[in-house]
Protein backbone atom coordinates (compact mmCIF):
# COMPACT_ATOMS: atom_id res chain seq x y z
CA UNK A 1 0.00 0.00 0.00
CA UNK A 2 2.23 2.93 -1.28
CA UNK A 3 0.55 6.25 -0.70
CA UNK A 4 3.37 8.59 -0.08
CA UNK A 5 6.69 9.47 -1.74
CA UNK A 6 9.79 7.49 -0.11
CA UNK A 7 13.26 9.24 1.05
CA UNK A 8 15.36 9.90 -2.07
CA UNK A 9 18.64 11.63 -2.18
CA UNK A 10 20.40 14.42 -4.02
CA UNK A 11 22.72 13.26 -5.67
CA UNK A 12 21.85 14.49 -9.18
CA UNK A 13 19.63 11.86 -10.16
CA UNK A 14 16.04 13.15 -9.03
CA UNK A 15 13.47 15.48 -11.01
CA UNK A 16 14.77 19.17 -10.59
CA UNK A 17 11.36 19.89 -9.17
CA UNK A 18 11.46 18.87 -5.24
CA UNK A 19 9.97 19.51 -1.94
CA UNK A 20 12.27 19.69 1.03
CA UNK A 21 10.83 18.23 4.50
CA UNK A 22 13.45 19.49 7.57
CA UNK A 23 12.70 16.89 10.40
CA UNK A 24 15.01 19.02 12.43
CA UNK A 25 12.62 21.57 12.48
CA UNK A 26 9.85 19.26 12.69
CA UNK A 27 10.79 18.00 16.06
CA UNK A 28 11.31 21.75 17.41
CA UNK A 29 7.87 22.22 16.95
CA UNK A 30 7.24 19.17 18.37
CA UNK A 31 9.07 20.18 21.34
CA UNK A 32 7.22 23.75 21.45
CA UNK A 33 3.90 21.97 21.33
CA UNK A 34 4.43 19.75 24.42
CA UNK A 35 6.33 22.50 26.18
CA UNK A 36 3.15 24.50 26.11
CA UNK A 37 0.15 21.94 26.44
CA UNK A 38 2.45 19.44 29.03
CA UNK A 39 0.84 17.75 30.75
CA UNK A 40 -1.79 17.11 28.19
CA UNK A 41 -1.63 13.90 25.95
CA UNK A 42 -0.98 15.02 21.93
CA UNK A 43 -2.20 13.53 19.39
CA UNK A 44 0.15 13.84 16.02
CA UNK A 45 -2.02 14.08 12.77
CA UNK A 46 -1.09 12.96 9.71
CA UNK A 47 -3.75 12.65 7.63
CA UNK A 48 -3.11 14.12 4.01
CA UNK A 49 0.03 12.52 3.69
CA UNK A 50 1.14 13.95 6.50
CA UNK A 51 -0.07 17.74 5.57
CA UNK A 52 2.38 16.83 2.22
CA UNK A 53 5.41 16.42 3.90
CA UNK A 54 5.46 12.21 3.56
CA UNK A 55 3.63 10.19 6.25
CA UNK A 56 5.93 7.39 6.34
CA UNK A 57 9.14 9.53 7.39
CA UNK A 58 7.11 11.79 9.18
CA UNK A 59 5.89 9.18 11.14
CA UNK A 60 8.84 7.24 11.65
CA UNK A 61 10.34 10.71 12.97
CA UNK A 62 8.01 11.41 15.71
CA UNK A 63 5.75 8.32 16.17
CA UNK A 64 7.60 7.54 18.99
CA UNK A 65 7.22 10.95 20.72
CA UNK A 66 3.57 11.32 20.86
CA UNK A 67 0.88 9.92 22.88
CA UNK A 68 -1.53 8.63 19.67
CA UNK A 69 -1.47 9.67 15.67
CA UNK A 70 -4.09 10.92 13.86
CA UNK A 71 -5.19 9.95 10.11
CA UNK A 72 -8.06 10.81 7.94
CA UNK A 73 -8.92 7.26 6.33
CA UNK A 74 -8.75 3.41 6.62
CA UNK A 75 -6.08 3.40 4.25
CA UNK A 76 -3.70 5.47 5.92
CA UNK A 77 -3.78 3.84 9.54
CA UNK A 78 -2.88 0.50 7.90
CA UNK A 79 0.16 2.03 5.89
CA UNK A 80 0.97 3.13 8.87
CA UNK A 81 0.73 -0.66 11.11
CA UNK A 82 2.55 -1.61 7.70
CA UNK A 83 5.67 0.06 8.48
CA UNK A 84 5.83 -0.66 11.82
CA UNK A 85 4.54 2.04 14.08
CA UNK A 86 2.87 0.97 17.21
CA UNK A 87 2.07 4.20 18.97
CA UNK A 88 -2.50 4.55 18.93
CA UNK A 89 -4.17 5.21 15.63
CA UNK A 90 -7.56 7.08 15.44
CA UNK A 91 -9.12 7.04 11.75
CA UNK A 92 -11.02 10.22 12.60
CA UNK A 93 -13.17 10.00 9.21
CA UNK A 94 -16.77 8.13 8.66
CA UNK A 95 -16.24 4.77 8.59
CA UNK A 96 -18.11 2.26 6.63
CA UNK A 97 -19.59 -1.36 7.78
CA UNK A 98 -17.90 -3.10 5.52
CA UNK A 99 -14.62 -1.90 6.36
CA UNK A 100 -15.15 -2.60 10.49
CA UNK A 101 -12.98 -5.81 10.70
CA UNK A 102 -10.17 -4.10 9.22
CA UNK A 103 -10.12 -1.40 11.79
CA UNK A 104 -9.81 -4.07 14.83
CA UNK A 105 -7.43 -6.35 12.84
CA UNK A 106 -4.64 -3.56 12.49
CA UNK A 107 -5.73 -2.38 15.84
CA UNK A 108 -6.81 0.70 14.75
CA UNK A 109 -9.18 3.40 16.49
CA UNK A 110 -12.59 4.16 15.51
CA UNK A 111 -14.96 7.11 15.20
CA UNK A 112 -18.34 5.89 16.37
CA UNK A 113 -20.92 8.99 15.36
CA UNK A 114 -23.75 7.05 15.54
CA UNK A 115 -25.66 4.36 17.39
CA UNK A 116 -25.94 1.94 14.21
CA UNK A 117 -22.24 2.83 13.57
CA UNK A 118 -21.43 1.72 17.30
CA UNK A 119 -23.56 -1.55 16.83
CA UNK A 120 -21.54 -2.33 13.82
CA UNK A 121 -18.49 -2.36 15.23
CA UNK A 122 -19.89 -4.55 18.30
CA UNK A 123 -20.94 -6.91 16.02
CA UNK A 124 -17.95 -7.38 13.90
CA UNK A 125 -15.39 -7.44 17.11
CA UNK A 126 -17.83 -10.13 18.33
CA UNK A 127 -17.74 -12.32 15.19
CA UNK A 128 -13.52 -12.07 15.52
CA UNK A 129 -13.68 -12.34 19.29
CA UNK A 130 -12.23 -8.95 19.96
CA UNK A 131 -12.67 -5.81 21.35
CA UNK A 132 -12.59 -2.45 19.15
CA UNK A 133 -11.18 0.42 20.73
CA UNK A 134 -13.43 3.35 19.97
CA UNK A 135 -13.55 6.97 20.31
CA UNK A 136 -17.22 8.57 20.76
CA UNK A 137 -17.90 11.95 18.15
CA UNK A 138 -19.83 14.61 19.41
CA UNK A 139 -20.93 17.20 16.98
CA UNK A 140 -21.18 20.54 18.97
CA UNK A 141 -21.11 23.15 16.09
CA UNK A 142 -19.61 21.89 12.64
CA UNK A 143 -22.54 19.65 11.67
CA UNK A 144 -20.13 17.21 9.55
CA UNK A 145 -19.68 13.60 10.92
CA UNK A 146 -20.81 12.86 14.74
CA UNK A 147 -23.80 12.72 16.51
CA UNK A 148 -25.23 15.74 17.56
CA UNK A 149 -24.34 16.86 21.25
CA UNK A 150 -28.26 17.34 22.39
CA UNK A 151 -28.62 14.17 20.88
CA UNK A 152 -25.48 12.48 22.42
CA UNK A 153 -26.77 10.54 25.34
CA UNK A 154 -28.47 7.91 23.34
CA UNK A 155 -24.89 7.03 21.73
CA UNK A 156 -23.57 7.17 25.49
CA UNK A 157 -26.50 5.16 26.94
CA UNK A 158 -25.53 2.42 23.91
CA UNK A 159 -22.00 2.38 25.13
CA UNK A 160 -23.56 1.23 28.39
CA UNK A 161 -26.65 -1.13 28.00
CA UNK A 162 -25.49 -3.28 25.04
CA UNK A 163 -22.22 -3.02 23.49
CA UNK A 164 -19.99 -5.37 25.23
CA UNK A 165 -17.21 -6.04 22.66
CA UNK A 166 -16.67 -2.06 22.82
CA UNK A 167 -13.89 -0.35 24.50
CA UNK A 168 -15.44 3.55 24.40
CA UNK A 169 -11.84 4.65 24.86
CA UNK A 170 -12.20 8.40 24.12
CA UNK A 171 -14.85 10.80 23.31
CA UNK A 172 -14.22 13.73 20.88
CA UNK A 173 -15.34 16.98 19.28
CA UNK A 174 -14.08 19.34 16.85
CA UNK A 175 -14.19 23.52 16.40
CA UNK A 176 -15.27 25.29 13.25
CA UNK A 177 -13.91 28.71 14.06
CA UNK A 178 -10.89 28.31 16.45
CA UNK A 179 -8.75 30.40 13.92
CA UNK A 180 -10.50 33.48 14.41
CA UNK A 181 -10.03 36.35 16.40
CA UNK A 182 -13.91 36.15 17.16
CA UNK A 183 -13.96 33.19 19.82
CA UNK A 184 -17.76 33.57 20.15
CA UNK A 185 -18.56 30.32 18.31
CA UNK A 186 -15.83 28.15 19.67
CA UNK A 187 -16.73 29.04 23.10
CA UNK A 188 -20.39 28.26 22.61
CA UNK A 189 -18.89 24.38 20.87
CA UNK A 190 -16.86 23.92 24.23
CA UNK A 191 -20.08 24.79 26.25
CA UNK A 192 -21.58 22.16 24.55
CA UNK A 193 -18.98 19.22 24.48
CA UNK A 194 -18.42 20.14 28.39
CA UNK A 195 -22.28 19.43 29.24
CA UNK A 196 -21.86 16.44 26.61
CA UNK A 197 -19.11 15.50 29.79
CA UNK A 198 -21.70 15.85 32.58
CA UNK A 199 -23.14 12.40 31.34
CA UNK A 200 -20.65 10.66 33.18
CA UNK A 201 -20.37 12.75 36.06
CA UNK A 202 -24.66 12.54 36.71
CA UNK A 203 -23.92 8.52 36.08
CA UNK A 204 -20.49 8.31 38.40
CA UNK A 205 -19.01 6.71 35.23
CA UNK A 206 -15.28 7.57 34.66
CA UNK A 207 -14.75 9.78 32.00
CA UNK A 208 -13.30 8.49 28.27
CA UNK A 209 -10.38 10.71 27.60
CA UNK A 210 -11.59 13.51 26.37
CA UNK A 211 -10.08 15.85 23.14
CA UNK A 212 -10.91 18.45 21.39
CA UNK A 213 -8.25 21.03 20.77
CA UNK A 214 -6.98 21.65 16.91
CA UNK A 215 -4.04 23.67 15.92
CA UNK A 216 -5.67 26.66 16.81
CA UNK A 217 -7.18 25.75 20.02
CA UNK A 218 -3.72 25.07 21.14
CA UNK A 219 -2.70 28.38 20.61
CA UNK A 220 -5.94 30.01 21.50
CA UNK A 221 -8.33 28.02 23.52
CA UNK A 222 -6.06 26.35 26.71
CA UNK A 223 -9.51 25.38 28.23
CA UNK A 224 -9.93 23.17 25.42
CA UNK A 225 -6.78 21.03 26.07
CA UNK A 226 -8.58 18.61 28.29
CA UNK A 227 -7.14 15.77 28.14
CA UNK A 228 -5.06 15.44 24.37
CA UNK A 229 -4.53 18.25 21.77
CA UNK A 230 -4.63 17.78 18.57
CA UNK A 231 -1.92 19.91 16.70
CA UNK A 232 -1.82 19.58 12.86
CA UNK A 233 -1.09 22.42 10.50
CA UNK A 234 0.89 24.20 13.51
CA UNK A 235 3.25 21.12 13.65
CA UNK A 236 4.37 21.77 10.31
CA UNK A 237 5.25 25.03 11.35
CA UNK A 238 2.52 27.14 9.50
CA UNK A 239 -0.42 28.81 11.40
CA UNK A 240 -4.16 28.05 11.18
CA UNK A 241 -4.51 31.22 9.61
CA UNK A 242 -3.55 35.11 10.52
CA UNK A 243 -5.51 36.21 13.07
CA UNK A 244 -4.36 33.27 15.07
CA UNK A 245 -2.75 34.44 18.43
CA UNK A 246 0.88 32.90 17.63
CA UNK A 247 1.45 31.63 21.34
CA UNK A 248 3.65 29.16 19.95
CA UNK A 249 6.71 29.84 17.87
CA UNK A 250 7.07 27.64 14.89
CA UNK A 251 9.38 27.82 12.18
CA UNK A 252 8.14 26.02 8.35
CA UNK A 253 9.42 22.46 7.60
CA UNK A 254 9.02 22.23 4.13
CA UNK A 255 10.23 24.63 1.11
CA UNK A 256 9.65 23.64 -2.49
CA UNK A 257 12.34 24.28 -4.98
CA UNK A 258 13.29 23.80 -8.98
CA UNK A 259 15.64 24.58 -10.96
CA UNK A 260 16.00 27.11 -14.03
CA UNK A 261 15.45 25.05 -17.50
CA UNK A 262 15.72 27.17 -20.27
CA UNK A 263 16.37 30.70 -20.53
CA UNK A 264 15.02 33.02 -23.75
CA UNK A 265 14.97 37.30 -24.64
CA UNK A 266 10.80 37.80 -25.53
CA UNK A 267 10.59 40.87 -27.69
CA UNK A 268 7.99 43.49 -26.60
CA UNK A 269 4.65 42.48 -28.09
CA UNK A 270 5.23 39.07 -27.83
CA UNK A 271 2.41 36.94 -25.33
CA UNK A 272 3.49 34.43 -22.99
CA UNK A 273 2.16 31.48 -22.37
CA UNK A 274 -1.55 30.26 -22.96
CA UNK A 275 -4.39 32.62 -23.41
CA UNK A 276 -1.58 35.43 -24.13
CA UNK A 277 -2.53 37.47 -20.72
CA UNK A 278 0.86 38.73 -20.16
CA UNK A 279 3.14 40.79 -22.36
CA UNK A 280 5.99 43.23 -22.20
CA UNK A 281 6.32 46.65 -23.46
CA UNK A 282 10.04 46.18 -23.68
CA UNK A 283 12.64 43.58 -24.55
CA UNK A 284 13.12 41.03 -21.17
CA UNK A 285 14.69 38.03 -20.78
CA UNK A 286 12.14 35.15 -19.87
CA UNK A 287 13.13 31.90 -18.03
CA UNK A 288 11.37 28.62 -17.93
CA UNK A 289 10.76 26.39 -14.80
CA UNK A 290 9.96 22.55 -14.50
CA UNK A 291 6.62 23.38 -12.14
CA UNK A 292 3.12 23.27 -13.04
CA UNK A 293 -0.66 22.89 -11.99
CA UNK A 294 0.25 19.44 -12.37
CA UNK A 295 2.42 19.47 -9.84
CA UNK A 296 0.16 21.75 -7.45
CA UNK A 297 1.72 24.85 -8.36
CA UNK A 298 -2.07 26.59 -8.61
CA UNK A 299 -3.08 27.93 -12.13
CA UNK A 300 -5.10 30.29 -10.36
CA UNK A 301 -1.54 32.17 -9.13
CA UNK A 302 -1.10 33.41 -12.80
CA UNK A 303 0.44 36.62 -12.87
CA UNK A 304 0.33 36.96 -9.23
CA UNK A 305 3.37 34.54 -7.98
CA UNK A 306 6.77 35.16 -7.57
CA UNK A 307 9.83 33.32 -7.06
CA UNK A 308 13.18 33.07 -5.86
CA UNK A 309 16.35 32.93 -8.25
CA UNK A 310 20.17 33.74 -7.41
CA UNK A 311 18.61 35.80 -4.16
CA UNK A 312 16.56 37.90 -5.87
CA UNK A 313 12.14 37.73 -6.26
CA UNK A 314 10.97 37.57 -9.91
CA UNK A 315 7.69 37.66 -10.96
CA UNK A 316 5.59 34.41 -12.29
CA UNK A 317 4.25 36.05 -15.67
CA UNK A 318 1.64 33.99 -17.97
CA UNK A 319 -0.88 31.74 -17.59
CA UNK A 320 0.87 28.97 -15.16
CA UNK A 321 1.17 25.41 -17.91
CA UNK A 322 0.02 21.84 -16.03
CA UNK A 323 4.18 20.95 -15.58
CA UNK A 324 5.88 24.68 -16.32
CA UNK A 325 5.74 28.10 -15.21
CA UNK A 326 7.51 31.01 -16.92
CA UNK A 327 9.15 33.99 -14.89
CA UNK A 328 10.39 37.20 -16.02
CA UNK A 329 13.77 38.12 -14.75
CA UNK A 330 13.60 41.92 -16.71
CA UNK A 331 17.82 41.95 -17.32
CA UNK A 332 18.51 39.94 -14.17
CA UNK A 333 20.76 37.19 -14.33
CA UNK A 334 19.77 33.49 -14.63
CA UNK A 335 21.52 30.45 -16.18
CA UNK A 336 20.32 26.68 -16.75
CA UNK A 337 20.65 24.81 -13.47
CA UNK A 338 20.03 27.86 -11.32
CA UNK A 339 17.92 26.84 -8.13
CA UNK A 340 14.69 28.68 -7.82
CA UNK A 341 12.86 28.38 -4.58
CA UNK A 342 9.14 28.30 -4.59
CA UNK A 343 8.50 28.00 -1.07
CA UNK A 344 11.44 28.83 1.65
CA UNK A 345 14.40 31.56 1.72
CA UNK A 346 16.97 32.41 -0.26
CA UNK A 347 19.42 35.26 0.56
CA UNK A 348 17.46 37.55 2.26
CA UNK A 349 14.34 37.03 0.09
CA UNK A 350 11.08 34.67 1.45
CA UNK A 351 8.20 32.95 0.03
CA UNK A 352 5.79 31.62 2.42
CA UNK A 353 3.11 29.11 2.49
CA UNK A 354 0.59 31.69 3.14
CA UNK A 355 2.20 33.97 0.05
CA UNK A 356 1.15 31.40 -1.96
CA UNK A 357 -2.38 30.85 -0.35
CA UNK A 358 -2.77 34.65 -0.95
CA UNK A 359 -2.32 34.41 -4.82
CA UNK A 360 -4.17 31.43 -5.02
CA UNK A 361 -7.19 32.85 -3.13
CA UNK A 362 -6.92 29.66 -0.47
CA UNK A 363 -5.81 28.78 2.55
CA UNK A 364 -2.31 27.43 3.45
CA UNK A 365 -3.40 23.96 4.02
CA UNK A 366 -4.77 24.01 0.88
CA UNK A 367 -1.22 24.58 -0.50
CA UNK A 368 0.34 21.89 1.03
CA UNK A 369 -1.70 19.03 0.87
CA UNK A 370 -2.08 19.79 -3.03
CA UNK A 371 1.86 19.70 -3.44
CA UNK A 372 1.64 16.16 -5.57
CA UNK A 373 3.44 12.93 -5.12
CA UNK A 374 5.20 13.07 -8.72
CA UNK A 375 7.19 15.93 -6.00
CA UNK A 376 9.94 13.93 -4.67
CA UNK A 377 10.25 14.64 -0.91
CA UNK A 378 14.03 15.11 0.05
CA UNK A 379 14.21 14.90 3.87
CA UNK A 380 16.95 16.95 5.86
CA UNK A 381 18.38 16.48 9.62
Amino acid sequence: MQINQPTISTNGDVRPTYAEVNLLRLGENLEAILTKVKPFKVMLILKANAYGHGLRNVALHLADRVDYLGVAVLEEGIFLREIGIKTPILVMGGVWSNQIPQYIQNDLTLTASSVERLEQIDQAAKSLGKKARVHLKIDTGMERIGVHYYNAETLQNATLARCGNVDVEGIYSHFANSDSADLTHANLQLERFNEVLQFYERHSLPTPMRHMANSAAVLQIPESYFDMVRPGILMYGVYPSQECIKSIVVKPVLSWKSRVVYFKVVKPGHPVSYGSIWQSDHLVRVVTIPVGYGDGYFRSMSNKASVIIRGQKYSQVGRVCMDQIMVNIEWGTAYNGDEVTLIGESGEERITVEDLAGWADTIPYEILTNINTRVPRVYVK
